[in-house]
């Protein structure tokens, strides 16, 4: 687990989706030096997304329980960020609604399982 603390005045430049107002009614863009580290290995982002704004579920069909992976963000440059980041590692996820995604495919929930590991 990595904390990370900064107490400068240039939070804007150091991470500059954080600005006023409210996440969904604003942009929200990986910098370019972002979207390199997450190039190099999209895991870390895709956990911290789900541990975040996440969860993994058992649905139930026919009294037989399917693991899936829900991901829940107003703001649709959210979504698309990890989206692009699930592409990048090969995980088929879908539209769940006009605000979340999912992942059921037995394939991709595997794939998540090795990595995300349990909220804490």
């Amino acid at each position: 687990m990595y904390r990370v603390y900064s107490l400068s005045k240039h939070w804007i430049c150091l991470f500059p989706q954080h600005g006023p107002g409210r996440k969904h009614e604003r942009r929200i863009a990986l910098a370019t030096w972002q979207q390199e580290i997450v190039d190099l290995d999209p895991r870390p982002l895709v956990k911290g997304l789900i541990h975040s704004d996440g969860c993994r579920v058992l649905n139930w069909v026919n009294g037989t329980p399917y693991p899936r992976y829900h991901f829940h963000n107003v703001s649709p440059d959210i979504r698309a960020i990890f989206g692009r980041a699930g592409d990048q590692l090969g995980i088929e996820w879908r539209q769940n609604n006009r605000v979340s995604l999912s992942v059921a495919r037995c394939d991709s929930v595997a794939l998540l399982d090795e990595f995300v590991g349990p909220k804490r």
